[in-house]
Formats: structure tokens, C-alpha cells, sequence
């Protein structure tokens, strides 16, 4: 299992701590983290500040959160764009990233990185929010449009390319015509909020899913749900 939910919780819980510790602590530039190249730049899409921290709009960076504690990384901020850390996932050098540009600029930070680390489009997992989705979905693919999120607008404006990976976390569709731009700016209702935290743990298997097997074959495994299955089994097996 990725993290328990409890643990989720605690990441949660102390989200607005380390924005006020980032920006307290950390506002002088970092430096450049050894890695030349890494082999996954995994981006949270989200905006930056305590105000923001539990909103449906920035379950990215609930997602990277939760992977740097894991991996016991720790954010810091390089230079305005971007706050990120380098972490290994099987073997693997991965950059955990958050914009601090404000969602509808997301691309500019994710512009700076590519020239930074000599990335290509397909070196970056993007990790945002999708209202078509029921909360847990998880779904992984690489290119398309913008599907009418202002992030991944940005991104692809910037790169000048739609092929990278995303991975889209349903956030639910409770609101009415008109209403979209306040729900996703708004916190999770109570009643969503078990099923935000699985959904965290969701996606973050599914990027350890995509590391351990690879853009070709890992895509399936999610969509399908097969990853989920696997990794009950193994729950049940150590029991």
C-alpha cells in the first residue's frame, strides 16, 4: 500500500505549515539539485498559499506532498517558479515539482524546468485535477488537448507540445451551471474528504506504477484498475 490514510492526513494537515515555513525559511534561491537529467519530472498542479491548501484544485500538490514524505524528501524553493525535491523511486532519479506561478501559469514553471534539466516534453507527469471524474478515479495518458484545464493550457502553450503524461484526479462534479470555477477553488466537502484521501494514495501508486513499468505498459494496469487489484492481493497476503 502507498501511505495510510491517517499518514494522508497528517501531509494534509500540516500543508499550510510548510507554505508559511517555505515561504519564511526558504525564499532565497536553492541550489540546483545534483542530478543533471532526471528520469520522471512529476509536476502537482496547484496554487500556492495556506488559503489554497485544501482545495479540489490542488490535489497535485496533495499528491507530490504525500510522495516527498514518503520518499523523505523536502521542498524548497528554486528560484520564483517552483518549489521541488529529488527523490529516488525504484532506482529511478524523480523530481517532485510545485508551481508556485498560480494554476493558469503552470507552464512557465514547467518551462524553466525543461531548460534547467535539458527535460523533453515526455520526461514530465503532470499531476492535476479532473471534475469529470468521480473522486478515486485515477487516469493515466500522454498527449491530448487541454481537456479545458487552465494548467495543462499553460503547459502545453509553453512546451509547444501536447506529449507529455498526465495523470487526472477526479475531483467530482458537485455544482451547478456557472458554478465550476468556485468548486474547484473551494475545499472538499466533509463527506468527500475518505474518498480524497484514497484518491491521493491512488495516485500515487499509479506513479510508482508508471516508474516501475514504463509509459507503454503502465497506462493499462491504472486505467484498468488491474494495479489496485494487485496491490489488494498483496495487502491480503501479508495478513
Amino acid at each position: 500500500m502507498f501511505l495510510k490514510s491517517n499518514f494522508i492526513k497528517g501531509v494534509l494537515s500540516r500543508t499550510p505549515f510548510f507554505n508559511n515555513y517555505y515561504n519564511q525559511e526558504n525564499n532565497k534561491n536553492q541550489s540546483k539539485p545534483e542530478v543533471d537529467k532526471f528520469d520522471f519530472i512529476v509536476v502537482g498542479l496547484g496554487n500556492p498559499g495556506s488559503k489554497y491548501a485544501g482545495n479540489r484544485h490542488n490535489i497535485g500538490w496533495m499528491v507530490v506532498d504525500a510522495l516527498s514524505q514518503k520518499y523523505d524528501g523536502f521542498f524548497r524553493r528554486q528560484k520564483s517558479l517552483y518549489e521541488s525535491t529529488a527523490i529516488k523511486i525504484k532506482s529511478k532519479d524523480v523530481l517532485l515539482v510545485k508551481p508556485m506561478t498560480y494554476m493558469n501559469n503552470s507552464g512557465e514553471a514547467v518551462a524553466a524546468l525543461s531548460k534547467e534539466f535539458n527535460a523533453v516534453p515526455s520526461d514530465f507527469v503532470i499531476v492535476g485535477d479532473e471534475y469529470n471524474f468521480p473522486i478515486e478515479k485515477i487516469h493515466l495518458k500522454s498527449g491530448g488537448s487541454d481537456g479545458g484545464h487552465n494548467g495543462i493550457s499553460s503547459i502545453i502553450e509553453h512546451l509547444d507540445s501536447e506529449d507529455f503524461m498526465r495523470l487526472r484526479c477526479g475531483i467530482d462534479k458537485k455544482f451547478e451551471s456557472g458554478g465550476m470555477v468556485d468548486y474547484v477553488i473551494s475545499d472538499f466537502f466533509p463527506e468527500q474528504i475518505p474518498a480524497r484521501d484514497a484518491s491521493i494514495i491512488k495516485a500515487g501508486e499509479a506513479i510508482e506504477c508508471l516508474i516501475r513499468m514504463g509509459s507503454d505498459r503502465a497506462p493499462s494496469e491504472i486505467n484498468a484498475g488491474r494495479l489496485w487489484k494487485v496491490v489488494e492481493k498483496k495487502k491480503l497476503d501479508k495478513e
